[in-house]
Formats: C-alpha cells, sequence, structure tokens
C-alpha cells in the first residue's frame, strides 16, 4: 500500500474511533452482562470470542511471515508481542470463560471487521512502510522500547488478573451478581478494561508507530462508554455507597 493511502486509512479510522466512542454512550453493545435479544440471533459466547478475535492473529501472521524483515530481530519482537495477546485472547480467554452467555452474530461481525482492519494497518506499517533502518537492532536500546514492553506486559498482567477476579465472583451454581473488589477493582469498576488500555499505549510507546497510537484510540473509544455503562450498572444494582469513589476505567482519572 501507498504511503498516501496508508495514512488516509489511518484518519479514517480514527474519525470512526470518535463516532464510535459517542455512539456507544447511547447504544449498548449487548453482550456480557448488557446481553440482549435486540440484537438478533446469537451464538455460544465461547465460539463467539474465537471467531471474533482469531482472525487478527492469522493476518498479522500472514502479514509478518510475507515481508523482508521477518527475521529482523526488532519487528519479530513486535510480532511476537502482538500475536502473544491474540493467542490468549482468542485461544485461551474463551476457554477460561463461565457460564452460558451468548454473543450477538451482529456484534461478532462487526469484531471481526475491526480486527481484520486493526490487523492490517499494525503489520502494513511494522513491516511494510517503516523507514528502512529505524526498526534495526539498536531500536532494542532505547528508552521508548523498554519502558513500553513495562507497560505492555504490566497491561497484560492486570488484564489477566482482572478477568480471573470476576469468573471466581460466583461459585458454581450461584446465579447472583457481585461487586467485584479485588486487583485494580479496588481502583475501578472496569480493571480488565483498564489492563488492555495499558497494554495497549505499552505497544504504541515501544513500537512509536502511528498505526498502534490509533489503535490506542479505538480501545478507549470502544472500551470507556462501556465502562461508564457497567459502572452505573453497579451503582444501581449495589449503591452508589458500596460503587464509592471508584472510577470507570483510568484509576484517579475517569
Amino acid at each position: 500500500m501507498e504511503q498516501q493511502t496508508f495514512d488516509l486509512l489511518l484518519l479514517t479510522m480514527s474519525a470512526l474511533a470518535v463516532v464510535v466512542f459517542a455512539a456507544l454512550y447511547y447504544v449498548r453493545a449487548g453482550y456480557g452482562m448488557f446481553q440482549t435479544s435486540k440484537w438478533g440471533i446469537s451464538l455460544n459466547n465461547k465460539l463467539g470470542w474465537i471467531l471474533m478475535e482469531a482472525p487478527v492473529f492469522f493476518v498479522m501472521l500472514y502479514l509478518w511471515w510475507n515481508s523482508s524483515v521477518r527475521c529482523s530481530a526488532v519487528p519479530l519482537v513486535f510480532f511476537l508481542l502482538f500475536e502473544l495477546h491474540y493467542f490468549q485472547r482468542a485461544f485461551i480467554f474463551p476457554f477460561l470463560m463461565k457460564g452460558k452467555s451468548r454473543m450477538p452474530i451482529a456484534i461478532m461481525l462487526m469484531g471481526v471487521v475491526f480486527n481484520v482492519l486493526n490487523g492490517f494497518m499494525q503489520g502494513e506499517w511494522l513491516f511494510y512502510l517503516a523507514p528502512e533502518g529505524l526498526y534495526s537492532d539498536a531500536w532494542l536500546n532505547t528508552s521508548s522500547f523498554w519502558a513500553g514492553l513495562v507497560l505492555f506486559f504490566a497491561g497484560m498482567g492486570i488484564n489477566i488478573h482482572s478477568d480471573s477476579v470476576i469468573r471466581h465472583l460466583r461459585k458454581p451454581g450461584d446465579t447472583r451478581h457481585y461487586l467485584p473488589q479485588k486487583g485494580m477493582y479496588r481502583y475501578v469498576t472496569s480493571g480488565n478494561y483498564f489492563g488492555e488500555l495499558l497494554e495497549w499505549v505499552g505497544f504504541a510507546v515501544l513500537t512509536c508507530s502511528p498505526a498502534a497510537w490509533v489503535f490506542v484510540l479505538w480501545t478507549f473509544a470502544n472500551l470507556a462508554p462501556r465502562a461508564n455503562s457497567i459502572r452505573n450498572r453497579y451503582r444501581e444494582e449495589f449503591g452508589a455507597q458500596a460503587v464509592g469513589g471508584r472510577k470507570r476505567m483510568i484509576p484517579f482519572v475517569y
């Protein structure tokens, strides 16, 4: 892809992220605790997650394998970090899920479209459009690389731990709802979302990729409105006093 066309793609995706951010404050995506039949035909939640997350794993694999830099150390590290996240999200996380929730096919398909586009954006820049020599071995000694790496793994750890907290709120057979209290949930009501946002901020810092920063924008645009809805739901169900001063997604900020 030509650089000018790629820049237009990034600009378009950024504009769409702003539209999605605004829209999601009025329209709740009907999965998880907001599952509803209004979104039409649904499928098993585990299968839905696999079908939604797996495509980006293979898009990135294809782009990396067919690039001329696949044996270069720095692009290889970027590739492995990206794939590590999506391997966990597509092939581990779904099988840890409990309950019999369902995912609307419409939401799953929207997720597939975004993930394919995002995988293309990330891979196209990292493996094809980045200035020649930018990602030399010297990149591994930069402060941005190491700072980003710390943020990436900190975010991944928070995300995985927060998901575990949610999974263990109820014992087998218990159908009641509980307010998560452990880990990052002491500070925000959507600890898993904070972890995911931090993870991709780390990836953007360590790569200095414009496409990665567009992904950060999309991550916030998609998760922030939902975090707001979750906090409101908790306040309705458990009371404002129980939720207390915890923020929605970003500790002490939002």
